[in-house]
């Protein structure tokens, strides 16, 4: 059985955070990693880091994050962003989610840090027609 922090059912968790992650792929964030964490982490299960391209992009990123959260009935405890807005972070609980600038994720280097966390891939994501 997959260890969890949380108290919901371990492949709900992997699938909001594989959601998470496609959302981020289709709303054109570059380099978007998820990583299980839930063996070396005390507070979470996924980790998601992903690349924005502008200040205006990644604040509407998390909006749609924390609106997709709200959708599935997994609002965000909490959402921070530094005061450049280089740094957004969406806290979902399981699952939390970082999107940076650039330069800031270089320099932070989370995937360094949960390196020990397992890779998760995130299945190529499709918009659903109208």
């Amino acid at each position: 059985m997959i260890r969890t922090k949380s108290k919901g059912d371990p492949a709900a968790v992997r699938a909001f955070a594989t959601d998470l992650a496609r959302a981020c792929v289709l709303d054109k964030c570059t380099d978007v990693v998820l990583r299980d964490v839930s063996a070396v982490s005390q507070v979470c299960d996924y980790i998601l880091i992903a690349t924005g391209t502008s200040d205006r992009q990644m604040k509407s990123v998390a909006q749609a994050l924390e609106d997709l959260g709200k959708e599935r009935a997994q609002p965000p405890f909490r959402s921070d962003r530094d005061t450049g807005t280089t740094w957004i972070v969406v806290d979902f609980v399981d699952v939390v989610v970082h999107l940076f600038e650039p330069a800031q994720r270089e320099y932070y280097d989370l995937e360094s840090l949960w390196a020990d966390g397992v890779a998760v891939e995130v299945p190529a994501p499709t918009r659903a027609r109208a």
